[in-house]
């Protein structure tokens, strides 16, 4: 059974920074894409960025593109946050799926429980 399991959510000022991980288990994600998504309250859940599991090949929101990194080692996946803004504040969650590079929620078929970001201004 695949597991992915989110960390290193919190607060944080605006203008910090956070690393959040994603622990992957459960099977052979070779050939796969890994994926961050975010969901503010009362909105929908949007793409943030995604990474091929076997390449360094990546793909981020223009919302977040020079601020955040997406990568990748054996253990998981980590989005590093930088220059945070009051609206990065959401729900963040770990995705898996066969499709690089994947936008829509629907084109990944793993997920995580999320882990909370909040930026205060």
């Amino acid at each position: 059974q695949v597991r992915l399991v989110e960390s290193g959510g919190g607060l944080v000022q605006a203008g910090g920074s956070l690393r959040l991980s994603c622990a992957t288990s459960g099977r052979t994600f070779s050939n796969y894409a890994m994926g961050w998504f975010r969901q503010a309250p009362g909105k929908e859940r949007e793409f943030v960025a995604t990474i091929k599991w076997g390449g360094s090949n990546s793909y981020y929101a223009d919302s977040v593109k020079g601020r955040f990194t997406i990568s990748r080692d054996d253990g998981g996946v980590y989005l590093q946050m930088n220059t945070l803004k009051p609206e990065d504040t959401a729900v963040y969650y770990c995705a898996a799926g066969p499709t690089y590079p994947g936008t829509r929620r629907w084109q990944y078929d793993s997920w995580g429980q999320g882990t909370q970001v909040t930026v205060s201004s």
